[in-house]
């Protein structure tokens, strides 16, 4: 910045804006990195490389035609051999534009070009990538027969790789396929690979995480040997200049007592502090145990019991009681990764750990993602499912916390529903400031206490008194910690066997353009 202040080279202006806009982009301020590089003249040495992260940006803004504009203009240049950019990727860009622009010959012309030059190349990575796009080109305009060998090819090449998120997507999409050819049994394993890679991917993401903690402790432990230091030294200065005037040292003396008089009320604020915060972080910790304890012991001895009478049925050949046990045993595993779930993103929260960003969403969107790895446990107790959530309304959250709340609502309503009952999430009309998400099941219901006992403000988990389900109330506590988080509130109309209506009120989003 100060030297675009100071300079009038043009050539000098056009590498700062330059190396602006690629440190913008880093950072993923994507207006701010756009606005450099649309500063840089028609002159610059690689203004070849300023259209391509130009129209990088375009395609994430989702502005196709401006992003088209761009990769057209340095189509042409990619096929000498004197610009490092990466052809394959450029055509691939272009398919992409037309794809969302559904223009679906073009975009098949490029994605197809694309794929060719990386097979020839023998880019594995970006090929997957290809190769899922071709499909869901072919799955858009209903080509099954078409898109199924691509998404085929795509998971095949996955095992190569050592990406989780593509290893995720592409078992994700097999299992959509199978699920559309109505072969439950193998989406059902597909969806289950799809998880040990989110798994995997989140457990990558710890260790990351616990390096950084290693590292920030190890800087803090070398601050303070350097204080230390510093200390030592400030003392041996004072002997020093106390041998040369006795009225010197007197004031020395006076002013060094004064200094570790208010450095040792510091540190005993600093030592209460610290004491207070290990208190309530054992007082977590304690708690923790005590869920873990309990409730995966029950989970695991109720699966141990389970198997044992598996093992009995099989020897019978039993298969109407296999298939009972076998939906228990799916249920009881449910149930347990779900309390590890919640316990993760708890203890993230109550450690101030979890990313927290309030953006503006699109509700029905948010519904439909997380109603989907529902539907199956919806179908298998027949319930009656209905999204009448309005396609108008924008909420301002932080999308994964909300994803977490609808998501345990929606496993509670289903948890608590008989055999064909009936689950509704819809949004309520309102004329204030918030916006009214219903999710509302014809369940066993609740009575005035447990009500009250749920919307109670506490930091506190609760124990649930029926020990044959898996849950500790830590999800409802996980609920309302989140919604207070976005500023929003929450409230519960329910009855004993009638059914139970949670009502989550969000900051609405207004004028949404």
């Amino acid at each position: 910045m100060k030297q675009i202040a100071l300079t009038k080279n043009i050539k000098l202006l056009d590498y700062c804006h330059y190396f602006r806009g690629i440190s913008f982009r880093e950072k993923n301020l994507i207006n701010e990195s756009k606005n450099e590089f649309e500063k840089i003249s028609n002159f610059f040495q690689f203004n070849y490389k300023v259209k391509n992260n130009l129209g990088e940006i375009a395609l994430e803004q989702n502005k196709f035609k401006q992003a088209l504009k761009y990769f057209y203009q340095i189509e042409i240049l990619s096929n000498r051999e004197i610009y490092d950019l990466k052809r394959s990727t450029i055509l691939h860009n272009i398919g992409l534009c037309h794809l969302h622009l559904q223009d679906f010959n073009q975009s098949e012309k490029y994605l197809f070009k694309s794929s060719k030059l990386q097979e020839t190349q023998k880019d594995t990575v970006l090929l997957i990538g290809s190769y899922m796009d071709l499909a869901n080109l072919y799955y858009t305009q209903f080509k099954d027969s078409e898109a199924i060998p691509y998404f085929e090819k795509a998971y095949n090449l996955s095992k190569k790789v050592k990406s989780f998120d593509l290893k995720r997507a592409a078992a994700k999409n097999m299992a959509a396929v199978e699920e559309n050819r109505k072969n439950f049994k193998l989406a059902l394993e597909y969806r289950k690979e799809y998880e040990t890679w989110k798994d995997s991917l989140n457990d990558q993401n710890k260790v990351w995480a616990i390096a950084d903690l290693e590292k920030k402790f190890a800087v803090k432990q070398k601050q303070k040997e350097v204080d230390v230091l510093a200390a030592e030294n400030k003392v041996k200065i004072a002997e020093r200049n106390g041998f040369i005037l006795a009225s010197v040292l007197l004031l020395i003396l006076f002013g060094t007592g004064v200094y570790f008089y208010r450095q040792k009320i510091k540190n005993n604020k600093i030592i209460l502090a610290q004491k207070n915060e290990l208190d309530e972080l054992n007082a977590t910790k304690d708690k923790l145990f005590s869920i873990v304890s309990h409730d995966l012991r029950s989970s695991v001895n109720a699966l141990k019991t389970s198997n044992g009478k598996l093992i009995e049925n099989l020897k019978s050949k039993n298969f109407n009681e296999l298939d009972v046990l076998l939906h228990n045993n799916s249920d009881i595993a449910n149930g347990a990764y779900n309390l590890l779930d919640n316990l993760l993103n708890w203890a993230l929260l109550q450690t101030k750990q979890a990313y927290f960003y309030q953006e503006s969403l699109h509700l029905a969107s948010i519904v439909q993602h997380v109603e989907y790895n529902y539907k199956p446990l919806m179908l298998n107790k027949s319930i009656n499912y209905k999204n009448n959530v309005a396609a108008s309304d924008y909420v301002f959250a932080d999308m994964d916390s909300l994803k977490i709340i609808i998501r345990n609502l929606l496993d509670n309503a289903i948890k608590f529903s008989q055999e064909n009952g009936t689950i509704s999430i819809y949004t309520r009309p309102s004329a204030d400031d918030f916006c009214y998400l219903v999710i509302e099941d014809t369940g066993s219901g609740m009575n005035a206490a447990t009500k009250k006992e749920l919307l109670k403000d506490t930091v506190l988990l609760s124990k649930k008194k029926n020990d044959e389900n898996i849950g500790t109330g830590l999800g409802m506590q996980l609920c309302k910690s989140m919604i207070h988080k976005n500023g929003g509130r929450l409230d519960i109309e329910s009855e004993e066997n009638v059914g139970t209506k949670i009502i989550i009120a969000l900051q609405k989003i207004k004028n949404h353009g």
